[in-house]
Formats: C-alpha cells, sequence, structure tokens
C-alpha cells in the first residue's frame, strides 16, 4: 500500500481509502489494480451483476474489465463521489495489447491527511436506468449537489 494511504470504515459506504500524508492536487496516487477479465467473463459471471449495487470492476477498455476482487489492491476501496477529490485516469499503452492499458487514480484536488479519498464512478448501465435500479445502486457521499445515484445520466442519442 502507498506510504500516504491507509484503508479504513468509511462513512460513505463500507470501506474507505483515507490520506495519511497530504497529496497534491494532479498526484498520482495509485493505480487500480486485480485480475484481468473480458467484458464477457464478467457478463457471465456474478461480478457483473447489476443488481447488487456494489463492483470492484473498473472496465479498462472495449476488450477487458479490472476485477479488484482478486489481486486487487487498496484502490478497490475508494468510494464514490458527485463532488470527488480525485479521478480515474486511463492510460493506453502504445503498443497493440489492450492488456497492458492501466488505470491510475489522480488528486484532483489538494487532499490533507485524514481526508477520504473518493472519485467519480462513472458508472452507465446498458439496462434502462429506472428508479429500482437508481435505488439499488443509491449514491451516499453526502455532497451538497449529491444526484442521489452512482449511475450517469446515458448519453443522448442525436438522430
Amino acid at each position: 500500500m502507498p506510504a500516504k494511504l491507509t484503508a479504513r470504515r468509511s462513512a460513505i459506504h463500507g470501506n474507505g481509502v483515507f490520506a495519511t500524508a497530504p497529496i497534491r492536487k494532479g498526484e498520482r496516487v495509485i493505480e487500480y489494480t486485480g485480475c484481468l477479465r473480458t467484458h464477457e467473463e464478467v457478463d457471465a459471471g456474478e461480478q457483473g451483476d447489476v443488481e447488487s449495487g456494489h463492483t470492484f470492476l473498473f472496465t479498462l477498455n472495449d476488450e477487458y474489465v479490472i476485477d479488484g476482487t482478486e489481486r486487487g489492491n487498496v484502490a478497490r476501496w475508494i468510494n464514490h463521489s458527485c463532488a470527488p477529490n480525485c479521478e480515474a485516469v486511463l492510460h493506453e499503452d502504445e503498443g497493440d495489447d489492450r492488456r497492458r492499458d492501466r488505470v491510475f487514480i489522480e488528486a484532483i484536488a489538494d487532499i490533507a491527511p485524514g481526508d477520504e479519498l473518493t472519485y467519480n464512478y462513472g458508472i452507465t448501465l446498458a439496462e434502462r436506468h429506472t428508479l429500482r435500479l437508481k435505488k439499488i445502486w443509491a449514491c451516499r457521499c453526502g455532497a451538497p449537489d449529491c444526484t442521489g445515484t452512482l449511475l450517469q445520466p446515458k448519453r443522448r442519442r442525436r438522430g
């Protein structure tokens, strides 16, 4: 675990990741790691269950998903927020092997020791975002502008 981070219980949801030392805006904090799975493998397994409202899956690209439940690091405990202090940044490998792409969590604001690290998960489900699914994927970040759900608005198609 990076020296500037610790995992512990969170007021937002379950476990969270907290700064143990100052983190500067723009600083690369941690890589999101885990087992690489194809989208087909995830869809066929239990980890991709949209009814759970909980996931350690991170879409890497059109071919692969990072499954933080297996060989994942502390980054899997970073909670969602509608007013995040971090963002997920995709690093595309220069070659053709999409398995070499990586995801990093970077600070978008200065973070003080004791502050919880958060980022916007950006979840958009293939299914229609019904009120029932929005409730399953409820947000508990407590931000003044909280949307109430981890689900992001779908982009409207231009016709």
